[in-house]
């Protein structure tokens, strides 16, 4: 079972999302909290997977109890959700040491199935953040050289970097390309080798910029 952590002010909305996260038969929400104090307490007194935690909560806040935890606790995945999409609070998140950032305005589906991509640590992000990301990045970039920087990659390694220019999971990968989880894994390291990129949004921009998506 993936034992999730759900920290939001708003008790109706903490209400929500366990109903919706409890119709999945591999997730159970093992505590619910107000603040980002009782997130990292919730986190020490019983095991965690993967934390879901809100950005701005009175009596403490999301940013500090994710940095807190994910060096606390290395194995809770934290996963910012908030209705604040902004650029600068994703990228606080992530630096903070949470693997995703996602926002409030999530399917059901979409939303346990992030709590899955979670608890196995891959990185996940609103795919809105991604294109906005990827769009912003596009205007100022220069894209001269990006086909050249592709050419070291292999055909499979092509279509699996293009899987990743659209946002896909390790696991959305796997079933699209007909491969294993472990696979996919192994080919996005050397990708990101290969390319010199440090993370997947930045392979999936250079993606962009070299027009794989529209091969």
């Amino acid at each position: 079972m993936i034992r999730v952590l759900l920290a939001d002010d708003e008790a109706l909305l903490r209400a929500g999302v366990r109903m919706i996260l409890e119709h999945a038969p591999d997730v159970e929400v093992v505590a619910e909290v107000p603040d980002g104090v009782a997130a990292v307490r919730a986190c020490r007194e019983q095991a965690v997977d993967v934390a879901l935690l809100d950005l701005r909560m009175p009596g403490g806040d999301g940013l500090t109890a994710a940095a807190e935890i994910a060096r606390r606790f290395p194995d809770t995945n934290v996963v910012v959700l908030t209705t604040f999409g902004e650029d600068r609070y994703v990228a606080e998140a992530l630096a903070a040491g949470a693997v995703g950032f996602l926002l409030k305005d999530i399917g059901p589906a979409d939303l346990i199935h992030a709590v899955q991509v979670a608890a196995r640590g891959e990185s996940i992000l609103a795919p809105s953040i991604v294109r906005r990301l990827v769009e912003r990045h596009l205007v100022s970039a220069e894209h001269g050289n990006a086909a050249a920087r592709l050419a070291p990659l292999t055909p499979t390694e092509r279509d699996v970097l293009r899987q990743v220019g659209t946002g896909a999971s390790n696991a959305d990968i796997a079933a699209a390309l007909y491969l294993g989880v472990g696979t996919v894994k192994a080919h996005i390291s050397r990708i990101l080798t290969k390319l010199g990129c440090e993370n997947r949004v930045q392979a999936a921009i250079l993606a962009h910029e070299a027009g794989l998506l529209a091969d």
